[in-house]
């Protein structure tokens, strides 16, 4: 048997990435998902933030991070209510400096907008989201964040 103690601060940093990723190869099957797996996906997203808020080196980018895919999440099952309340969360807490993760979090705004059928406020976090997308210097983020608000305008 191994007497070493359990890490908790080891099993949180594992578990708050590996959710985050593997959450990713649900909302990467598109229409092809099941209902079970949109409710693992809702899960999965909730596990990785839990984790994440039990880190002690847990930052504003980190949380607007998780909160921008539980939004995401939301607005792929068409809860407009869930994916607006945690796009806002996701404004709340993006670091206003960065021009990157306030765009992402008006990107989360626009499409819970869309989600619910408010053409007019998704247009106008989509504008405010194509602003802040301007102002990212990293030319890889930029190409990232410019790539999401193309697909959502399409849509």
């Amino acid at each position: 048997m191994n007497d070493k103690p359990f890490d908790k601060e080891t099993a949180h940093k594992f578990f708050s990435a590996d959710c985050f990723n593997n959450c990713w190869t649900y909302i990467d099957k598109g229409d092809k998902r099941t209902d079970e797996d949109n409710n693992a996906m809702i899960q999965i997203a909730h596990a990785s933030l839990w984790h994440w808020t039990q880190r002690p080196d847990c930052t504003e980018k980190n949380l607007s991070i998780g909160y921008w895919q539980l939004s995401r999440v939301y607005a792929l099952i068409d809860d407009a209510s869930c994916a607006k309340k945690y796009g806002e969360m996701c404004l709340e807490t993006s670091p206003s400096d960065e021009p990157f993760f306030m765009g992402y979090a008006q990107e989360a705004l626009a499409r819970a907008a869309k989600v619910g059928g408010d053409q007019k406020a998704a247009a106008k976090h989509l504008a405010e989201a194509r602003k802040y997308a301007e102002k990212v210097e990293d030319e890889q983020d930029k190409k990232l964040l410019d790539d999401d608000l193309s697909a959502l305008q399409k849509n």
